[in-house]
């Protein structure tokens, strides 16, 4: 199922919109920053550019993807969080990307919270992980705190060595 093509979603902080290209400075940004070391990073400029690409691609193919998180009254984009799947994935995916400059605010479970609960709603999933890098303890703790737990038997991403966490189903929230 895919979404209309500009959904918006509103929390009591944030405005989460569709991605576009004048965002790119910030997630390049992350990207090449030691930040990203648990999402395929440090990146060169030229594939941080292409990470990015795929995040406004991922819109294009199936009319949702991660949102643009942005603070009400300020456009500016701190993080891209939300429902993923591209291709080869096995399952679908709660993701969350934050720039560091938003960490410790509480925006990414906010922001998590509201595209998981769109996603179930919007997009009729009945269930979602999250692909985690064992190392990376903040998105492990972000995970828990949004309900997740670790799921071992669930089939892995991309990285095989990546902790697999299920969401609780929409009707457990």
């Amino acid at each position: 199922m895919t979404a209309s093509p500009s959904p918006v979603i509103e929390t009591e902080r944030l405005i989460l919109r569709r991605p576009t290209p004048e965002d790119q400075a910030g997630s390049i940004a992350f990207m090449m920053s030691d930040r990203s070391q648990f999402v395929g990073g440090p990146m060169t400029r030229h594939k941080a550019w292409f990470a990015f690409a795929s995040e406004l691609g991922h819109w294009e193919i199936h009319g949702y993807g991660s949102f643009a998180v942005t603070v009400r009254g300020d456009d500016t984009c701190l993080g891209l969080i939300g429902p993923w799947f591209p291709g080869g994935w096995p399952e679908h995916e709660i993701g969350w990307l934050i720039w560091p400059e938003a960490e410790g605010t509480g925006f990414a479970y906010e922001a998590a919270l509201a595209t998981r609960a769109w996603a179930y709603r919007e997009l009729g999933w009945q269930t979602a992980v999250s692909y985690i890098d064992p190392g990376n303890t903040r998105s492990i703790a972000l995970a828990e705190r949004l309900g997740a737990v670790r799921d071992d038997a669930a089939p892995r991403g991309v990285d095989a060595e990546d902790l697999v966490y299920r969401h609780p189903a929409p009707g457990e929230l």
